[in-house]
C-alpha cells in the first residue's frame, strides 16, 4: 500500500487544475506514476515518485522554482567567480539557491534560466534533447545570401561543424540565428568564421519561452505551463529542419 498523498491533491498543488480536473485527467489514463498508468486513489510521494501527465513530467517536489531572467552584459552566468564580479545568481532570490541553466558569455545579454530542478536542467542542457535557443546578433557588415546559407548548412569551427541553424538577415547588420546546440561561444565563433564578427549578442528565447517585457537584470518566476512547455520542447531530437 503507498503511503503519502493522494494523486489528485498533488497535481492540483502543482497547479494542474482543480482536484477535480485532476481526478478527470486519472480516470482518463493521462497519469503515470514511476512508468505505470495510475488510478485513482493511488497515493505518491512527491520527492521520489516520478509524476507524467501526457508523458511530461510534473515538477511536483516541494521547493522547487524556475526563474526566467534577462541577464545583463557584464554579468557572469556562475554561482560565484574569483575574479568578482557580479554574477546572475546575485540578481534572484537567494532562497531556494538555484543555478544557471547552461551559460551566456559575460558579454551577451539576453534570456537565461535559473533553476533548482536538477531534472529539468538537465534536459535543456544535454546535447540528445536540443531546445532551440534564438539569439539576434549585430554583427560588423552584413552577411550576403551566401553566407547566410553557410549558416543554415553549418560552418566549419576549429571543434567541428556546426549542425544546420536558421538564420535571416533582419536589417543591415542584425541576424537572428537559432541554434540547438551549446558550445562555448557558439554564435560569436560562427558569424566570426563567415566574416562578420559579432558587436552586440543578445538571447531573446529559450524554446518556447521569450518575454520582452522583462528588462535587463529582472527576472520572474515560470508558472507550470511554462515549465511544461519546456519540458515539451526538451524531447529527444533526430533531426532538425532548418
Amino acid at each position: 500500500m503507498h503511503e503519502g498523498d493522494r494523486l489528485q491533491k498533488v497535481l492540483a498543488a502543482a497547479g494542474l487544475g482543480s482536484r477535480r480536473v485532476c481526478e478527470n485527467m486519472i480516470e482518463d489514463e493521462r497519469v503515470t506514476v514511476n512508468g505505470e498508468v495510475a488510478v485513482l486513489g493511488r497515493r505518491v510521494d512527491p520527492e521520489t515518485d516520478r509524476i507524467e501527465v501526457d508523458g511530461l513530467r510534473v515538477p511536483v517536489r516541494p521547493g522547487l522554482v524556475t526563474y526566467l531572467l534577462n541577464k545583463p552584459r557584464g554579468v557572469v552566468s556562475t554561482a560565484s567567480d574569483p575574479q568578482g564580479r557580479p554574477t546572475v545568481v546575485q540578481l534572484v532570490p537567494a532562497e531556494p539557491r538555484v543555478f544557471p541553466v547552461g551559460r551566456l558569455d559575460t558579454d551577451t545579454e539576453g534570456l537565461l534560466l535559473l533553476t533548482n530542478d536538477g531534472d529539468l536542467a538537465h534536459r535543456l542542457t544535454h546535447p540528445s534533447f536540443g531546445v532551440d535557443k534564438e539569439y539576434l546578433a549585430e554583427v560588423d557588415g552584413s552577411p550576403t545570401p551566401a553566407q547566410l546559407r553557410r549558416l543554415r548548412e553549418g560552418v566549419e569551427l576549429d571543434d567541428g561543424m556546426t549542425a544546420p541553424a536558421k538564420a535571416s538577415l533582419v536589417a543591415p547588420g542584425a541576424v537572428r540565428l537559432v541554434i540547438h546546440e551549446g558550445r562555448n561561444r557558439q554564435v560569436r565563433r560562427m558569424c566570426e568564421a563567415i566574416g562578420h564578427p559579432v558587436r552586440r549578442l543578445v538571447r531573446t528565447r529559450i524554446g518556447p519561452l521569450a518575454d520582452r517585457r522583462l528588462k535587463p537584470g529582472e527576472w520572474r518566476v515560470l508558472d507550470t505551463d511554462e515549465v511544461r512547455s519546456l519540458e515539451a520542447a526538451a524531447l529527444p531530437r533526430t533531426t532538425f529542419e532548418a
